[in-house]
C-alpha cells in the first residue's frame, strides 16, 4: 500500500486482507489503542513468549456445531434456520471464531458480506494497523502488496485479523525462522494462490448456487445466508487440503539424499497443448470456450494426479505437469492422448517432455529443461508425444523402454527359444530427425508410444 506516515489522508475503495478466522497457537493481537483513530498510540511488539496484551474480546469455544445435512434434500431456508440455531446454542459462528455482531439492516450488502467473511469490523487505517502490530509502515506495505491487496491510502478498512497477520509474519522474521525476503515470498505465494481460488469459487457460486430457492427471492437475498453457510465449511476444507498437500510435498523433499537436489531437482517436465485452439475459439461462443477449457483442465488435472504427477499450472489451452521419474511422466502423457482423443468435443493434443535439473520457486518450475519441454511441444505431431534424449535415456536406464526395437526383438526371440519370459517394456522410443530449436541449439527428439 502506498501510504504516508502522517496517519491522515482519505482512502478510496477499501480492500481488506486477513487470515482465516479459525484460532491457532500463534500470538493473540495486542490491545488496540487505535480505536481512537490516533496514529500516535503505542505499538505492540511481537511477544516471543506468545503472550499478547489484552486484545479485542473473544468468546470461549463453547462447542463445535454438528456438520450440516446435505442441502440436496433440504431447502436453503431450512438449512439456514438449523444452522442459525446451532450457532446460537454454540455461541460462535464457526469453530474457534469471533462472534460477529449482527450488521444493521440498512448496511450495504457488500459491507455486511465483508464483515461476515472477515469476522470483524473495520477499525484501523494502514498506519494504525502497522503501529498496533509493531511493524514499520514500509514492511507492512511490502507484506500487503505481496498478498495482493490494493493501495487504500489511509482509509479505515483493516481489522484485527490484519493486525494479527502482520504480527505473525514479523514475528517469524524476528524469531529467525524466516528472513524478511522469505516472509515476503510466503505472503506473495499465499496471496496469489488464494486470490485465484477465491475468484474461481465466487464465480462458481454466483453462477450455480445462488439461484433463488423460492419464487420472489433475488440473488442478492440468497447471497448472504449462502455465504454464512459455506464459509466455515470451506475454511475447514481449505486447511485440510493444504495440510495434505504440505505433507506430500515435504515427503518428496525429505526423500532426496542430495542437499542440492532439495532445491534444484531432476524432474520430468511435460507440456500438453491443444492443437489449433486459437482458430477453434473464433468459431465458438464465449461460454462454449469456457466449457471446453474447463473440461480440458479438469480432465488433465485428474489424470496427472491419478498417475502420481503434479499439475504445476494451466494456461487455458495448455497444461504444465511434473513427475519425479520418467516412467510416470510417460504414462501421464500417453493417458492424456488416449483419453482426449476419444472425446469428439476436444481438439487434437500434442505433448512435449524433457528430463533434467529444474529450479522450483513458489510452486512453479524454471530452467532449460522447462524451456526444452515447451519447444518439443510446439514441434510435436498431432496426438503424439516428443521427448528429449535425456528422457529417452532415463526410460532405457530404468528398463521401461528398450534401447532399440531391433534389440528388443532379438531379446524376445532368444527368451522364447530358451523357454524364458521375454523382457517386458512399457514404452517404445523412435528416434526422429535432429533439428535446431530456437534458443536451445540442435536437439534430437524421440517419439514416445506405448508398447502392445
Amino acid at each position: 500500500m502506498t501510504v504516508d506516515d502522517s496517519g491522515s489522508g482519505a482512502g478510496t475503495s477499501p480492500a481488506s486482507g486477513g487470515e482465516s478466522r479459525a484460532e491457532s497457537p500463534s500470538p493473540t493481537p495486542a490491545a488496540s489503542e487505535a480505536d481512537t483513530g490516533d496514529p500516535s498510540t503505542d505499538s505492540r511488539a511481537f511477544d516471543a513468549a506468545g503472550q499478547g496484551g489484552a486484545g479485542a474480546e473473544e468468546d470461549e469455544d463453547e462447542g463445535t456445531p454438528e456438520p450440516p445435512a446435505r442441502a440436496t434434500s433440504r431447502t436453503l431456508g431450512e438449512w439456514t434456520g438449523d444452522r442459525a440455531v446451532d450457532r446460537a446454542e454454540a455461541g460462535t459462528t464457526a469453530p474457534g471464531a469471533h462472534r460477529v455482531p449482527e450488521p444493521p439492516e440498512d448496511d450495504p450488502l457488500a459491507l455486511r458480506l465483508e464483515q461476515l467473511i472477515l469476522g470483524a469490523e473495520r477499525r484501523y487505517t494502514p498506519f494504525q494497523a502497522a503501529r498496533t502490530a509493531g511493524v514499520s509502515m514500509e514492511l507492512a506495505s511490502r507484506f500487503w502488496r505481496a498478498m495482493g491487496f490494493a493501495d487504500i491510502g489511509q482509509a479505515k478498512a483493516l481489522t484485527e485479523a490484519d493486525v494479527l497477520a502482520l504480527r505473525r509474519l514479523a514475528g517469524l522474521v524476528e524469531a529467525g525462522l524466516l528472513s524478511e525476503a522469505m516472509a515476503v515470498q510466503v505472503a506473495r505465494s499465499t496471496g496469489q494462490t488464494t486470490a485465484r481460488l477465491a475468484e474461481w469459487q465466487i464465480d462458481s457460486f454466483l453462477e450455480g448456487l445462488t439461484e433463488p430457492p423460492e419464487p420472489g427471492m433475488t440473488r442478492t437475498e440468497v447471497t448472504y445466508p449462502l455465504m454464512e453457510l459455506l464459509l466455515p465449511e470451506l475454511e475447514e476444507f481449505l486447511v485440510y487440503v493444504w495440510r495434505r498437500q504440505l505433507a506430500a510435498a515435504t515427503g518428496r523433499v525429505v526423500q532426496v539424499t542430495d542437499d542440492d537436489e532439495m532445491v534444484d531437482r531432476r524432474l520430468a517436465i511435460g507440456f500438453a497443448d491443444l492443437v489449433g485452439f486459437t482458430r477453434l475459439t473464433r468459431r465458438m461462443e464465449e461460454e462454449e470456450v469456457g466449457e471446453l477449457v474447463e473440461a480440458f483442465e479438469t480432465t488433465s488435472a485428474d489424470l496427472v494426479a491419478a498417475r502420481g504427477g503434479r499439475l504445476i499450472k494451466t494456461l487455458g489451452d495448455e497444461v504444465l505437469f511434473a513427475a519425479d521419474d520418467a516412467g510416470t511422466a510417460a504414462d501421464i502423457a500417453l493417458r492424456l492422448i488416449e483419453t482426449l482423443s476419444g472425446d469428439e468435443t476436444m481438439p487434437e493434443l500434442r505433448v512435449g517432455i524433457a528430463f533434467g535439473t529444474v529450479a522450483t520457486r513458489m510452486g512453479d518450475v524454471f530452467g532449460t529443461t522447462v524451456n526444452l519441454a515447451s519447444r518439443l511441444t510446439s514441434i510435436a505431431p498431432k496426438d503424439a508425444i516428443l521427448v528429449d534424449s535425456a528422457f529417452a535415456e532415463e526410460l532405457t536406464r530404468t528398463g521401461e523402454a528398450p534401447v532399440s526395437e531391433a534389440a528388443a526383438a532379438e531379446a524376445a526371440a532368444r527368451a522364447e527359444k530358451e523357454g524364458e519370459q521375454p523382457p517386458a517394456y512399457r514404452f517404445a522410443l523412435q528416434p526422429m530427425w535432429q533439428r535446431p530449436v530456437r534458443g536451445l541449439g540442435v536437439v534430437e527428439p524421440w517419439l514416445l508410444t506405448r508398447r502392445d
